[in-house]
């Protein structure tokens, strides 16, 4: 029986990854994406970064099973005449396709209620704790109290970002506005803008949202060559002031993660007021005025300027935990330059991905984000069962001699501090460099 079939080859594909023309292989069917990508519930950025590529294994990452049937009206005819899958594609494919079996991506537990408890716990005594007393120890302590609840608001957050946590997806976009807009001021639109980003493009310099820091941070000698970075459309100019704060950033990393939470606000701010389409661009809007009412209300019955600035430093603080958390799982790891492609999916997340070890009582303090492997392999997985497949994910690694980097806290901390430095004192040899050059 002749193979009625159309072909093309993995080249020719590459050649569909225009703005207007967008194809992706799923499985080794060609599909055209070109309109849809206006509408994707993932926004534009994930598809445009695999455009032209093979793309099964970040399609299964990211989509339940029920997400197949609607392929079918964007296929071209065309099937990828070299379409093969590697053996850790067989194998991860396997393992997703075990773990829905299994209903584990359904399977979410009871944290969802346990954390939305602990949240108003916090926040009920925060917010007490700065109205019913006028102790300054009271205070500082619910400005601590604060920032707890805001690291657990955010994994909510997360969690609602990649999966549905709640019992419908009305209910889950309603928590995603509370828990990000309401209570912490940083809009769930920007955050799925530039997770997905992240998501996809795992560490690359000039595609991950994530790595690029400029003039505060560089985390690899590549930015010094003034990359583009594709997902903000501009360069990353390494300057004379980038190379000064880059020169110290090992210096300057802690002081700088205590006050990161304000360039979250900024960028919030930046995408809901930008020209960009945004998802429920007026819901967001809402949600972050309802926290720019009730923040402020809050410090301004604290009795002194003092004790405003520094109740509003010491909840920063205590947040920038989390924030020292995220840079610990990617600044130290490898880096690469380029579009991500599909072909090597599990391989880029095992060399973008470092885990933080700790015994299982503390899981709660990371939100399950301590397994950034396991998380990135499966996106949408509950964080209940992340800790039960990480010695899977291990042996797959093992298998096909891939890294698994687990560090302690500490170790992760020390690695990342060694990358700043190590990127901070070849910046300072060209800022001596450029002030002998100029006088």
């Amino acid at each position: 029986m002749s193979d009625d079939k159309k072909y093309i080859t993995s080249e020719e594909l590459k050649k569909h990854d225009k703005q207007d023309d967008l194809w992706i292989s799923i499985q080794g069917k060609c599909y055209n994406v070109t309109d849809w990508v206006k509408e994707h519930p993932g926004g534009d950025i994930p598809i445009r970064s695999l455009a032209g590529q093979e793309a099964t294994d970040a399609f299964i990452a990211f989509h339940p099973g029920t997400a197949w049937k609607y392929l079918d009206k964007f296929f071209t005819g065309y099937h990828l005449k070299d379409y093969e899958v590697t053996e850790v594609s067989k194998d991860y494919r396997k393992l997703c396709s075990e773990f829905s079996k299994a209903g584990m991506f359904e399977k979410k537990g009871h944290g969802v209620i346990y954390s939305f408890c602990f949240v108003t716990l916090l926040m009920s005594l925060s917010i007490c704790g700065v109205l019913l007393s006028k102790n300054f120890l009271i205070h500082m302590l619910s400005a601590a109290l604060l920032g707890l609840a805001w690291m657990q608001i955010s994994y909510l957050g997360h969690d609602s970002g990649h999966y549905v946590m709640m019992t419908n997806r009305g209910f889950n976009k309603l928590a995603q506005i509370l828990t990000g807009n309401c209570l912490t001021g940083i809009s769930i639109a920007w955050w799925k803008w530039t997770h997905n980003a992240h998501h996809v493009a795992c560490n690359s310099l000039d595609h991950d949202p994530d790595l690029q820091h400029l003039p505060v941070f560089a985390v690899s000698t590549k930015f010094f060559k003034s990359l583009n970075s594709s997902f903000y459309g501009r360069e990353l100019t390494f300057d004379s002031v980038a190379k000064f704060f880059v020169s110290y950033q090992h210096f300057t990393y802690y002081p700088i993660m205590c006050v990161a939470r304000v360039n979250l606000f900024v960028q919030t701010f930046l995408l809901l007021f930008s020209t960009r389409k945004v998802p429920d661009r007026a819901l967001n809007i809402l949600g972050i005025l309802v926290f720019w009412t009730w923040f402020p209300l809050l410090v301004s019955t604290l009795p002194n300027w003092t004790e405003r600035f520094l109740f509003v430093l010491l909840s920063f603080c205590v947040t920038s935990l989390q924030h020292i958390q995220f840079t610990l799982n990617h600044f130290a790891a490898d880096v690469y330059v380029g579009q991500p492609e599909g072909n090597d999916w599990f391989e880029k997340q095992t060399s973008g991905t470092i885990d933080i070890a700790c015994v299982s009582w503390m899981d709660w303090f990371y939100g399950g984000l301590q397994f950034q492997l396991e998380h990135h392999l499966f996106p949408r997985l509950p964080r209940c069962h992340l800790r039960k497949v990480s010695p899977i994910v291990q042996d797959l690694c093992k298998k096909h001699k891939l890294p698994y980097r687990s560090l302690s806290f500490y170790e992760a901390n020390v690695w990342t501090l060694r990358t700043l430095k190590t990127a901070a004192m070849q910046a300072r040899g060209l800022l001596w460099e450029a002030v002998n050059t100029h006088g």
